[in-house]
């Protein structure tokens, strides 16, 4: 565990529904980022919640004290190299999850999720709280 944590959106959903092993861990984090990705997942299942309107409320409110990462062309580049070694394992992982790996790997982060399938990718620490 390096202290430095690229969060999932099923983390996320854990933070805000204040699941205590997500809290605490989060408290003594060295840093935590957000990927855009994974903001935009959230925002698309807000808008599609009963409850549409709070739940964005929430959503801008969290994306404004989170650090959010976005892609950018190094991003791409480890994008398509993921890409690639997932089709040559026949192992292939949702669009999104591929984006998240990419960044994590980027920045040389450890990707807190719950997906199982990102152990398909080399070189990624992964932690499930």
């Amino acid at each position: 565990m390096n202290g430095r944590f690229l969060l999932d959106r099923n983390i996320v959903i854990a933070l805000f529904a204040e699941e205590t092993a997500v809290k605490e861990n989060l408290s003594v984090a060295e840093q935590v980022f957000l990927p855009s990705i994974v903001l935009g997942e959230l925002y698309y299942g807000a808008y599609k919640s009963a409850r549409a309107e709070e739940n964005i409320t929430r959503l801008d409110e969290f994306a404004v004290v989170s650090t959010v990462l976005e892609p950018s062309s190094i991003t791409a580049r480890e994008y398509g190299y993921i890409k690639y070694m997932l089709l040559n394992k026949g192992r292939p992982i949702p669009e999104n999850d591929i984006w998240i790996a990419a960044l994590a790997k980027q920045h040389n982060l450890t990707l807190i999720t719950r997906d199982d399938h990102f152990k398909e990718i080399e070189g990624i620490p992964l932690e499930s709280w």
